[in-house]
């Protein structure tokens, strides 16, 4: 099998080569680095390498998959190929960094190994130098940056996939943020993205239960809007008057007349990373409140406004005290979006209101509603809550996670990585951007040890009752039927906060949990 793997890449190899090298040549400003048939031939050799790799250390025999041998093997070679794949991302840089930033933000989807080794990808992107930055915005704002700017810091407060920011100060002496794109991204963006499906179908052939066709869809349907940054700024803008009245969001304001679509230039916003705790303890920021404030204003994103901000990693989210002492929370990146029908945010809370319930036909129900046949809506429901089977039956409102959980979700997880891989497949497309944002958060909530607060399914049960609310009122004709419809919706809230206000009496902190009332 291996060696009919080897010819099909010698061949593609071969083909890719003669029509890409010239255009890539170009495009890649004659930096060989990121000629096409460069970066096709390094992602062919580590598919080869990876494939060999499981080939010859773990399915080389039969194993009982039950059996501690197995997992310990499985990790190990997990591990090791996950960091040739790490290797590959920074060498071709944009789209693969892109890519590997999603496979990081999968939690509990993906083999622990492959997550924990991509999440680097989040904060340590690689870098430009300033002179390859500065080439850009002359191109794109035909001026010198010494005319647009009276300071521009050489350093970049952080660089992604696609781009890269730095502080600078405008001649009227505003602080902005100067987002400013890889000059290699758009040229190579089309190659690496068919180099990818390439080397996924061949994965997939090479192992069936890899199935992941979804993620080379998403990202060719996604990376056009990403490296526009205009549309970027459209996203802020809209963002910002949905929650023009929730005074604790804050989102940079856009300087249109400098900006293009590789250069955005933006207000610069003090803060600290969300999963900094030793910035938050330096500031007196309560953790427990940041965590309450993305939890509202995700849910309302999802489940109200179906307007969802998806790339929610640590470093575009950063926490801020205020003048009045209050918690801001600074929202940046908004490159990518999810827009969400109405009809799926319908299905979506009463999935996730099923779960609350423990009502396991309802859950079978709207699962299938979003694409999941059969028995298949277990492991879907573990998916989105990010917990075990066994918790989900307990009931997820009343049962903290703990280490037990976790370590039910690893081992258990790898288990069923095929069906996870079939519901990737099936699932409605809306539900793809939704599972890493909660995998994101979710991770969030872990760094700052938050995932075992009281009030974490409080104001997202309110908002899925709202949701559900707001879809069947759309759909009624007669008075009497949108009046039995509000009246058990104001019900179902009525039932949500007494349980929780009673909660919070119980352990001693009404005080505090009365504050979920007004997020």
């Amino acid at each position: 099998m291996l060696r009919q793997v080897k010819r099909v890449v010698r061949y593609g190899f071969i083909g890719a080569s003669v029509v890409g090298t010239g255009l890539s040549l170009h495009n890649a400003n004659y930096d060989w680095s990121g000629i096409g048939i460069v970066r096709f031939t390094r992602s062919a050799v580590a598919l080869v390498e990876i494939a060999s790799l499981y080939q010859r250390e773990l399915y080389f025999r039969s194993w009982d998959k039950s059996s501690k041998e197995y997992r310990e093997q499985r990790s190990i070679v997990h591990q090791k190929a996950a960091n040739r794949l790490l290797e590959l991302c920074c060498l071709n840089r944009g789209v693969y960094v892109k890519v590997g930033q999603h496979i990081g933000a999968l939690e509990y989807l993906l083999p622990i190994e492959y997550v924990n080794t991509m999440k680097i990808l989040h904060s340590q992107a690689p870098a430009n130098s300033l002179e390859e930055i500065y080439k850009v915005i002359r191109q794109d704002l035909r001026r010198d940056p010494s005319e647009l700017f009276l300071t521009f810091d050489p350093e970049p407060l952080g660089a992604a996939s696609l781009a890269q920011v730095h502080r600078a100060t405008l001649k009227n002496g505003a602080e902005v943020a100067v987002k400013v794109q890889h000059h290699y991204v758009r040229g190579n963006a089309k190659v690496d993205t068919v180099t990818m499906e390439y080397c996924i179908k061949i994965m997939g052939w090479l192992f069936p239960e890899c199935r992941f066709q979804w993620l080379v869809d998403e990202s060719k349907k996604n990376l056009p809007i990403e490296l526009d940054f205009l549309h970027e700024g459209k996203n802020v803008e809209k963002v910002r008057q949905q929650f023009k009245n929730v005074k604790w969001l804050k989102v940079p304001k856009i300087y249109w007349e400098l900006s293009t679509d590789r250069v955005l230039v933006m207000e610069y916003l003090e803060g600290g990373q969300v999963t900094d705790l030793n910035y938050m303890k330096k500031h007196n920021i309560d953790p427990f409140e940041v965590s309450n404030k993305l939890g509202a204003l995700y849910s309302k994103m999802i489940f109200l406004n179906g307007y969802v901000h998806s790339d929610p990693h640590p470093g575009n989210i950063l926490v801020h005290k205020n003048k009045k002492g209050g918690t801001d929370i600074v929202l940046l990146d908004h490159g990518l979006y999810a827009t969400l029908s109405n009809r799926f945010k319908y299905e979506y809370a009463n999935l996730w209101l099923s779960i609350l319930r423990v009502d396991r036909k309802a859950m079978r129900a709207h699962a299938y509603n979003l694409g999941i046949k059969g028995d298949l809506y277990g492991v879907f429901a573990c998916m989105v809550t990010g917990r075990p089977w066994e918790s989900i039956m307990q009931g997820i409102a009343k049962k903290k996670p703990d280490a037990y959980e976790k370590e039910l979700l690893l081992t258990g997880g790898a288990l069923v990585i095929p069906d996870i891989a079939e519901i990737l497949e099936k699932v409605d497309r809306q539900m793809l951007l939704v599972l890493k944002t909660n995998d994101l958060i979710r991770g969030i909530e872990a760094t700052i040890k938050t995932e075992n607060r009281m009030t974490a399914f409080w104001v997202m049960s309110k908002c899925c009752v709202k949701s559900v609310r707001n879809e069947e009122m759309s759909q009624a004709e007669s008075y009497w039927r949108k009046f039995a419809i509000a009246l058990r919706a104001s019900w179902s809230l009525f039932k949500i906060n007494f349980f929780y206000l009673c909660l919070g009496f119980k352990q001693g902190c009404l005080f505090a949990t009365m504050k979920q009332l007004v997020i």
